[in-house]
């Protein structure tokens, strides 16, 4: 049975210009000189440069064929903005203007480099090995994740070879092909553990009495190093603090993941390019935005006598029509998009503006723990943006200081109280409860409860739940592991 009902939906919508200036707010320096160089080469109503005579809005906007373009306008319908874009996406920069499918793959060249496992199979080449223990060996190989290690057991490894490849053999072929594969290059790939990893490469150290030691104690004493019972180890080998240091020493300078070091040394690293410059000139802040982010663009003029030259002609054919369609979208759009970066440029500037002078006292000297409580509503309240849009300039823009280039979500934080009554950053205890780790006796470790009771000696009465909290924030480990001999 058919029913009627009303419903009312409150939506937020955006326009396609709003759209376009959230994604060139969002992106960073390096990304945005990509997008403008893909918006040049798709628009060629684009130009890049200065132009000798300022356009006017009315030198490419005709009247005479208003009456057909309404369907290829590029003024469409408003947009939902949940189903276009969300703060956790990656931007998709098309629009409509560009003229070409959301469908369509958009390639970026990749420098060419050897991978981890082809530079293993590489290295298994010099090795002499039958039909039988290659396949075995190779198999074992592409078994190794990124971080050098086969995760899974040899019967399982039996059983897959069987079923997937058509390799039969048994558990004792499968070890002994493996000690080959623990040959390869870095040491301790094809590791089954860490333990079996840090074995891996002391075998393949020169020996020597500290190396001998540190061999015994992860093959016998592994889960009393990982707990660093120090006396025990000490008593168990009848060695003095000197040698177990020198043991202790050989282990800490192995690889925990020796895959890992191979990847990061091809994997493309994007180097961070600040989008803003704070310098301190005669005791006063000044700041600079990237001049990358500031580009000279124009209305190409062609394009705008093109224009002029299809509305001038007494031809009024179907393809006359299409073609001034399209000449006026290309317009529209350069200049929508010239539009959006002028804007873009106030938006991060006088963002960053107004995060330098919140942060004033921080700026001038570079002290942390200076850096007062902040959250986006503040900066958003002091510049009238909404909180959407600085949460766009924080989270993906650097700054240059004279302390070192920063995120600049880095300056914000929550408020808590001091035991005069007084609101502090979280930053600055933060950096307090680091500086106290840093100084602590290394032989006696100071645990969460101590470095409560110190901090609250200082003003800031905290609890150790919370005290652990931050410590793991700052990546800290507990104080059994910071302990040293």
């Amino acid at each position: 049975m058919l029913k009627q009902s009303l419903n009312l939906k409150l939506q937020q919508k955006l326009s396609p210009q709003q759209i376009q200036l959230m994604k060139l707010i969002q992106l960073p320096t390096q990304a945005f000189e990509q997008r403008l160089k893909e918006e040049m080469n798709e628009n060629p109503a684009l130009e890049g440069g200065q132009e000798e005579d300022d356009y006017e809005k009315d030198d490419f906007e005709t009247d005479e064929y208003d009456d057909y373009d309404d369907s290829d306008s590029i003024d469409a319908e408003d947009i939902n903005i949940d189903e276009y874009l969300s703060d956790d996406d990656t931007p998709d920069y098309k629009l409509s203007a560009n003229n070409y499918s959301d469908e369509e793959q958009r390639e970026s060249p990749l420098a060419a480099s050897v991978s981890f496992h082809q530079d293993l199979i590489n290295q298994l080449n010099t090795f002499i090995l039958d039909d039988e223990e290659r396949e075995i060996a190779e198999f074992l190989i592409g078994s190794i994740d990124e971080a050098g290690y086969i995760r899974r057991s040899i019967p399982d490894i039996v059983d897959d070879m069987a079923f997937t490849q058509g390799i039969y053999t048994d558990e004792k072929m499968v070890e002994r092909v493996l000690h080959i594969v623990h040959e390869l290059e870095p040491s301790g790939v094809g590791a089954r553990d860490l333990q079996e990893c840090l074995l891996l490469q002391l075998k393949h150290k020169t020996p020597t009495e500290s190396v001998e030691l540190a061999t015994q104690i992860i093959e016998d004493q592994f889960d009393a190093f990982t707990k660093k019972h120090y006396d025990k180890l000490r008593a168990k080998y009848g060695v003095s603090n000197e040698q177990l240091k020198k043991a202790i020493d050989e282990i800490e300078k192995l690889n925990p993941k020796p895959g890992g070091s191979f990847a990061s040394g091809t994997r493309l690293i994007e180097h961070i390019v600040p989008d803003f410059t704070i310098r301190v000139v005669d005791g006063e802040l000044e700041l600079t935005l990237n001049g990358r982010n500031a580009p000279t663009l124009h209305v190409s003029k062609d394009y705008q006598e093109m224009l002029q030259t299809y509305k001038d002609s007494r031809d009024k054919s179907q393809q006359q029509k299409d073609a001034v369609t399209f000449i006026k979208s290309k317009l529209d759009s350069a200049k929508w998009f010239i539009d959006a970066i002028r804007q873009r440029q106030e938006t991060l500037f006088v963002t960053m503006n107004a995060i330098m002078h919140y942060q004033q006292e921080y700026f001038l000297d570079g002290d942390e723990t200076k850096l007062r409580p902040m959250i986006l509503k503040d900066i958003a309240d002091l510049v009238g943006l909404d909180i959407s849009t600085v949460s766009r300039v924080a989270n993906s823009k650097y700054v240059d200081t004279p302390y070192g280039t920063k995120l600049i979500k880095e300056f914000f934080s929550e408020a808590m109280m001091n035991d005069q009554g007084e609101e502090v950053s979280t930053l600055e205890i933060k950096k307090i409860l680091q500086d106290v780790i840093a100084d602590e006796d290394k032989n006696k470790p100071l645990p969460d409860d101590q470095l409560a009771d110190i901090l609250k000696e200082r003003g800031y009465p905290i609890a150790r739940r919370t005290i652990a909290k931050y410590r793991e924030q700052l990546d800290i480990p507990v104080a059994r592991m910071r302990k040293k001999i």
